[in-house]
């Protein structure tokens, strides 16, 4: 167990993958914004489009990394990083072993499920921890027969909500349960073997009234019913599924995509081989699986489930013998590997370096060294910026707004259109808005806008390359001689 909730933690502190996803530094610069302000962000904060409404859907996860940054600088990043992925391992155990597998399936299942969805420090991580809870209460819900413990889950939303808008999943697979739970009471009629006796049809009727809760649960958050709309679509968009790579499906390039389908597959047979048909965890797991194989990011909405009907949650066949099967542990051993795993994340935070190492470390993914030198020369603004630097200049170069990141509910698909097409070749630089008014370019040092503001002699005579890098390069704008 020490080892299964450690050593992920243990191999962030060496690889300081906190610091790598593009996204995660508006959210830092968002979270440090709101502990200075104390406000909640409501217009289009440190980009070009200053004017717009903008509704932060993450702003609890922004708020809470905002506060890490006040407390211990940027080390705060792989801090909380090591903390959400003792928090996932955790939880996937836990929910193996709410679903009674044995303690050693319970340990390689929640060692595959860590290694086939891996943990970012982005607001997704919230989500499947939320999604894990909700499931494991579904799952003693069915084990149990009662809904009382779903009373729980009003509460959970409430929270959810205000970490990240992927709550909408978790309402649907609420949706999901009291549907199963209805049609299983009303097929159950035509024949009685088929079908599931978990929940009695009063239990249902509590959970549709928590189901109501939920949703209403789901509005306390300062942008009330607002926030939904916009985010959804950002998180659906058609421009994220054309141009974003972590929203296409699964290249199965990749060990862990094998690994995936190899769990999915095995809870399709388990649910083959019970003796009726359990149609809450079928219609979970098949949602579950079209949307990870549809969408590579969103791979824990089918690992999840899988993990629990693996686990046998949904039913209760052979439970004695499973019961009986299991390890238990005494009160003095389940507190010794509590102190040993907190004894395990504690030195592998000893190895994180300081500020000044990180920040060193992140200059080879991000344009440390163009933004200093941008900054030290003052040149022109507005910035015109690659989309994945962003979020990055966004928090490190305040100065300078950037033109577009990682927001994608902020800017809406005609911004992004516009803007994937200009990097795309697709419109004349010249006769953009974004590119001809921008005084300062931000470039990546191999993309082909890159490449043709260097090698075009049209546009090497309205733009001059005044520094470069290994990763970054930058271009300001010539004045027109003709005028």
């Amino acid at each position: 167990m020490v080892a299964l909730f450690s050593c992920s933690a243990a191999y962030e502190a060496f690889t300081l993958s906190a610091l790598t996803p593009p996204d995660v530094w508006v959210h830092l610069r968002t979270g440090v914004w709101m502990m200075h302000s104390h406000a909640i962000p409501r217009t289009a904060l440190f980009s070009q489009y200053e004017q717009m409404r903008w509704n932060d859907s993450t702003w609890g996860f922004d708020l809470i990394l905002g506060l890490g940054y006040s407390l211990f600088g940027l080390r705060a990043m792989p801090i909380l990083l090591i903390a959400l992925k003792v928090a996932v391992g955790i939880t996937i155990f836990s929910l193996a072993r709410v679903g009674r597998l044995s303690f050693w399936s319970a340990v390689l299942v929640g060692t595959v499920g860590q290694y086939v969805v891996p943990v970012r420090l982005l607001p997704y991580a919230f989500s499947i921890l939320c999604f894990a809870s909700e499931l494991a209460l579904l799952v003693r819900s069915r084990q149990t027969g009662s809904a009382k413990g779903l009373f729980w889950l009003p509460g959970l939303f409430a929270i959810w909500a205000n970490l990240h808008v992927q709550f909408v999943v978790g309402l649907v697979l609420l949706a999901l349960f009291v549907i199963a739970g209805g049609i299983e009471a009303a097929l159950r009629g035509f024949s009685d073997a088929w079908f599931s006796k978990r929940i009695a049809p009063l239990g249902m009727k509590h959970a549709g009234v928590v189901l109501g809760a939920s949703i209403l649960a789901t509005l306390l958050n300062p942008y009330g019913y607002k926030l939904v709309p916009a985010a959804i679509h950002a998180l659906y968009s058609p421009v994220g599924l054309e141009h974003f790579a972590e929203m296409s499906s699964m290249t199965f390039r990749r060990p862990q995509d094998f690994l995936l389908m190899m769990l999915v597959m095995m809870a399709f047979l388990a649910l083959g081989r019970r003796r009726s048909v359990e149609m809450f965890e079928l219609m979970a797991l098949i949602a579950g699986t079209v949307a990870a194989f549809r969408i590579e990011r969103d791979g824990w909405m089918a690992m999840l489930p899988a993990v629990a009907v693996i686990a046998g949650g949904f039913s209760d066949e052979h439970l004695e013998n499973r019961t009986r099967n299991r390890i238990f542990f005494s009160r003095e051993s389940r507190i010794a590997a509590a102190i040993s795993v907190i004894v395990a994340v504690v030195c592998s935070l000893l190895f994180i370096p300081s500020p000044n190492a990180l920040m060193l470390r992140a200059g080879k993914s991000f344009p440390v060294k163009a933004c200093d030198f941008i900054r030290e020369n003052k040149l022109p603004s507005p910035m015109f910026n690659a989309y994945s630097w962003g979020g990055f200049a966004a928090w490190y170069l305040r100065e300078y707004p950037v033109v577009v990141d990682s927001r994608a509910e902020l800017y809406g698909d005609r911004i992004l259109d516009k803007y994937f097409d200009i990097v795309g070749g697709k419109e004349l630089l010249e006769s953009e808005p974004m590119v001809s008014h921008a005084g300062t370019l931000l470039l990546e040092k191999d993309s082909a806008m890159t490449k043709a503001l260097t090698n075009l002699l049209a546009l090497r005579s309205k733009y001059r390359l005044v520094y470069s890098d290994e990763i970054a390069s930058v271009f300001v704008q010539q004045p027109d001689t003709n005028h």
